[in-house]
């Protein structure tokens, strides 16, 4: 068979928790995706300026980030876990139900960043519980969780098109609508936006009323049975008050699935989690005490692989907010129509790309698929700029870009969990560097674009493509000291142990032979 049997039984044993993981990251897709075509719209709401409408973006991106920082404290027992999911999930659907009730931009920024708050609080969970649940073999459930982010992402524009504005406020200069451009697609990522903000030129006309919040409440259903399914699975799980049984601890829930390797890992792992702190959120992580004795190699692995995705992660938010903008000026100077479409190119990429990578990851270690996608983007983007001057490739630039650049997060996660043999606290440090390169990434690279001119677009990419793979070698050379380290105190833990072994059976033997002379 294409996949091995024991992966098959470990799923079948896992199959309700891991599927109900999967569709929470199918509705945290359409959430972080969903707001974007509406910003126009949003505008008119609040009656606020394109300045003000984006800082209550920026502060759901702020609020993702420390969710994703702080929910690490929700792991210790699958109790808390799932009912960090679905409270989560069910502040997600409270939040868009009443964003059209938001008539001021302070009220929309709140909710927006409860709803990040929340976003950031099931983005780190489900990799823990994933990674906690398959261990050595989460690469394949990790590449297929992050497919589905971006199959939301990419469905989300279509429940949000048919009740946008099509004439906007009637309140914009040409140079407001010119930025407008750059924004509507650079939070909506789609083609269908960059037609409605166009036709913002024309006229407002005064008997228009604003349907958007029908979309809202659509989303707000949508995601409705996310956390039905959690509630769901704590029922069958015993976990809800009401029901009796105690609340296991994650791991042993876990114990089963993982029978196979407990034989090979040792009594020890629980306890060695324990010791190292397991995955807990970083300041849990930062105030463990049994972290002083580890080497340097432990720290700096965490570090490397979370500069990498800093990186990494930072150019797939700055390739998608800017690339439009870099298409339509010189020398591109594509139409606006025709630019529209490269953002969702790369997120159509980026799907397809996480749904290719579930085999892969299966067939070549995790750090084969991270050299080769570095190194295909960098030469993507090489490409891209000795070829800058040709729309046909910028558009397959584009979807190459997407593809390489679409599971280096999972592989990333998979292989430092190995490395670090799912201690520490790689999880909650690589989610909170990734939202991290992409809030910082999107401000600096367009900060740059707006002095320097469009083509800086493109160095910026290879630039930060250069360091995030020098960074990446430097990761391969620490795992290098880590495992050095490890392999040196099982020789000396084993010396230990052999004298001790001795001198108990020269013991036993002294013994048999007083009993045989007596």
């Amino acid at each position: 068979m294409f996949v091995d049997e024991r992966i098959l039984t470990l799923f079948k044993r896992n199959a309700h928790h891991t599927l109900t993981y999967w569709s929470v990251f199918f509705s945290f897709g359409l959430c972080i995706a969903f707001l974007g075509p509406t910003i126009l719209d949003l505008q008119c709401q609040t009656n606020s300026t394109l300045s003000q409408i984006t800082w209550v973006f920026f502060a759901q991106q702020f609020c993702l980030l420390i969710g994703s920082s702080i929910s690490g404290v929700f792991k210790k027992t699958l109790f808390s876990a799932l009912s960090a999911l679905f409270v989560s999930a069910l502040v997600i659907s409270v939040i868009f139900a009443i964003i059209p009730l938001c008539n001021n931009v302070m009220l929309l920024a709140i909710a927006m960043a409860v709803s990040g708050l929340a976003m950031g609080i099931i983005d780190t969970i489900a990799n823990i519980q994933l990674v906690t649940i398959y261990q050595k073999d989460s690469a394949v459930f990790l590449q297929a969780l992050h497919f589905f982010i971006g199959f939301g992402a990419l469905v989300s524009p279509l429940i949000a098109d048919p009740f946008l504005s099509e004439t906007g406020c009637g309140n914009h200069t040409g140079n407001g609508t010119e930025i407008m451009h750059h924004f509507r697609n650079m939070l909506r990522n789609s083609p269908i936006a960059e037609h409605n903000i166009t036709q913002s030129h024309l006229p407002h006309e005064a008997g228009e009323e604003s349907i958007v919040h029908y979309a809202f409440w659509i989303m707000a259903l949508i995601n409705l049975p996310v956390p039905i399914a959690v509630l769901f699975l704590m029922y069958r799980e015993k976990l809800i008050p009401c029901c009796p049984g105690s609340t296991p601890r994650l791991l042993d829930k876990d114990e089963l699935a993982m029978e196979n390797q407990q034989g090979a890992e040792g009594p020890d792992t629980e306890q060695k989690e324990h010791e190292v702190g397991g995955h807990g959120d970083i300041f849990s992580c930062c105030q463990n005490d049994n972290l002083r004795g580890l080497p340097v190699s432990f720290f700096m692995i965490h570090i490397l692989g979370g500069m990498v995705l800093f990186m990494t992660d930072g150019i797939v938010g700055a390739y998608a907010g800017f690339v439009y903008t870099y298409a339509v000026a010189p020398p591109m100077s594509l139409s606006h129509k025709t630019a529209g479409y490269l953002a969702s190119i790369f997120w159509a990429a980026i799907t397809a790309g996480r749904l290719v990578s579930i085999p892969l990851s299966y067939r070549f270690q995790p750090v084969r698929l991270l050299m080769f996608n570095l190194a295909g983007v960098i030469v993507t983007v090489l490409m891209l700029l000795i070829f800058y001057t040709n729309s046909v490739f910028l558009f397959v630039g584009t979807c190459l870009c997407g593809l390489f650049l679409s599971s280096i997060f999972p592989c990333m996660l998979a292989y430092t969990e190995d490395i670090l043999d799912y201690q520490g606290c790689a999880t909650s440090v690589l989610v909170t560097s990734a939202g991290m390169g992409e809030m910082v990434m999107q401000v600096l690279v367009g900060s740059i674009i707006q002095t320097e001119g469009s083509y800086s677009f493109l160095l910026c990419g290879m630039i930060i493509g250069c360091i995030g793979f020098i960074l990446f070698f430097g990761l391969l050379l620490f795992h290098r000291m880590h495992r050095n380290y490890l392999t040196g105190t099982m020789k000396k833990s084993a010396m230990v142990e052999e004298p001790a072994a001795e001198q108990n059976g020269s013991a036993k033997t002294e013994q048999k032979e007083e009993k045989e002379s007596s």
